[in-house]
């Protein structure tokens, strides 16, 4: 494990802002793909007809080779679209129920230990992820984590999911976008802050912060870190 700089939290006199500690979930916090695992849990239950099976390998498929072009919110709107008229609280509690029983145990040892870090360090804790509450939320209740930025899904008066996400999804260049609103609110400086993350898709928000950390990469992601200069780290359960 790289030795981190101890730097506080804290605003300087120079006015610094506070120092956040960005994390993916897939592959960096957890490590497996949470969206491989549900799209086979749907499959082996019957929920997911073959055709929308087929269209999920593929996503996955482009995910893996489409790096920082994948479109995010082109697969965000067909996936939201497959949810219209299912009631939020009644998924959430079916995602949570799939998140303790087949999730929780791959939680990466690191990944608890440099959230640990981070905390005992004053900085701010935030979850940036492509993926959705569904998963984000229960994974931040473990790790006590109290921000998460993701991919949003709508919701009508009624609590029953319109189909539709919020743009932009929280992918790629999208992240930047809700990073640095997020630094805005919270006085956050990104110059300062880190981020972790296993994904070429990632290169963008890498790029945006200070002390970009590079977990379990993928080929291409491996490939840039080395020609940038920055080292990496494999964690695991």
């Amino acid at each position: 494990m790289e030795r981190e700089t101890s730097e506080r939290s804290t605003p300087s006199a120079w006015g610094q802002g506070r120092v956040a500690a960005f994390f993916d979930v897939d592959k960096t916090l957890i490590d497996i793909n949470s969206g491989k695992s549900w799209i086979a849990r749907a499959w082996r239950r019957g929920e997911l007809p073959a055709p929308a099976l087929i269209r999920s390998l593929w996503w996955l498929v482009k995910y893996v080779f489409a790096g920082d072009r994948f479109d995010f919110d082109d697969v965000a709107a067909r996936a939201a679209a497959l949810y219209t008229g299912r009631v939020y609280a009644e998924l959430a509690e079916d995602v949570q129920g799939w998140f303790d029983g087949a999730l929780s145990a791959h939680v990466c040892a690191q990944g608890r230990e440099r959230i640990a870090y981070h905390r005992s360090a004053g900085h701010v804790l935030v979850f940036l992820t492509s993926g959705t509450r569904f998963l984000a939320a229960p994974l931040a209740a473990l790790l006590e984590v109290e921000h998460v930025l993701c991919t949003e899904l709508e919701v009508d008066a009624g609590g029953r999911m319109t189909g539709r996400h919020v743009r932009p999804a929280c992918g790629g260049a999208g992240k930047i976008f809700y990073a640095e609103r997020f630094a805005a609110e919270h006085g956050v400086d990104l110059e300062r802050s880190f981020f972790y993350t296993d994904s070429a898709s990632d290169i963008p928000m890498l790029e945006r912060v200070g002390k970009p950390r590079v977990v379990n990469p993928d080929g291409r992601l491996l490939r840039y870190a080395r020609a940038r200069g920055w080292g990496y780290e494999r964690w695991t359960t």
